[in-house]
């Protein structure tokens, strides 16, 4: 798949930890993790779609396989800079989550189907350093990646990108045949998430001049009565809750303080 720059800004969140900003920048590095995250979280749950929709085959849990795609197509449709971005802002994500369950007192629900979300922030860094660690050794050492780990990263990518690379291969040279169906970006509450309408209107299209499916996949904006994103085979369709924005404004503000 071929690497595109972003149409919008997405501007790394360290800069943001390392000094206070000014009010302008802080608005900017806050649009920017809220743009980060909810494009990770719409990868995560193209990713189920996929598995879904393709017949992917997973050996173990589902949600870590589509927490891998997400990184991978991060890696793979950015140019450099703005991956890393990208990848800092959706790694401290989940530190956020971490912040808050502590903030409420909730303990690790060891028993869900997700990974804990500390865990996930590692998982992200390593496989995103481990596809290209000459470029990345600072971003991994920024985000406090440990050496012991680091070391297994690259072939962690490997292994991934082996179990994604044919079926991201297929949905391109499905596209270049002029066969398949695109993603499809139903009317939703668009008012109602205007940050996440207008990062889908961009990314369906963009998705969409690089790649096919072998059934159509809609893609919804809803209201949820919670901060939520979710597939629903059913249908076919991925949601995007609107309530998602404001959570991760939320997030950000623990992340900054």
């Amino acid at each position: 798949m071929a690497h595109r720059s972003r149409l919008f800004t997405i501007p790394a969140l360290a800069a943001a930890l390392l000094a206070t900003a000014a009010s302008a920048q802080d608005d900017e590095a806050r649009r920017g993790f809220v743009e980060a995250n909810l494009l990770g979280i719409f990868y995560h749950e193209l990713g189920h779609a996929l598995i879904d929709l393709e017949e992917v085959p997973i050996f173990g849990q589902e949600e870590d396989a589509a927490d891998v795609f997400s990184i991978l197509l991060v890696d793979s449709l950015f140019d450099e800079e703005t991956a890393q971005a990208i990848a800092i802002d959706a790694a401290y994500g989940f530190l956020g989550e971490v912040y808050l369950m502590e903030d409420e007192g909730e303990a690790v629900a060891w028993w869900d189907v997700h990974g804990p979300d500390e865990q996930r922030f590692y998982n992200t860094v390593c496989l995103f350093y481990g596809a290209n660690p000459d470029e990345r050794e600072a971003f991994a050492e920024a985000l406090g990646l440990p050496e012991e780990r680091a070391g297994y990263c690259p072939d962690e990518f490997d292994q991934a990108f082996d179990a994604w690379g044919d079926v991201l291969d297929g949905l391109t040279e499905r596209f270049e045949a002029g066969q398949g169906e695109p993603i499809v970006l139903m009317p939703g509450a668009f008012e109602d998430a205007p940050l996440t309408a207008r990062l889908l209107e961009v990314e369906v299209a963009a998705l969409n001049g690089e790649l096919r499916l072998s059934l159509p996949l809609s893609v919804w904006v809803e209201s949820c009565g919670e901060p939520n994103a979710y597939y629903d085979p059913e249908t076919a369709g991925i949601t995007m809750c609107t309530e998602f924005e404001a959570h991760l404004h939320s997030l950000y503000d623990l992340v900054t303080e």
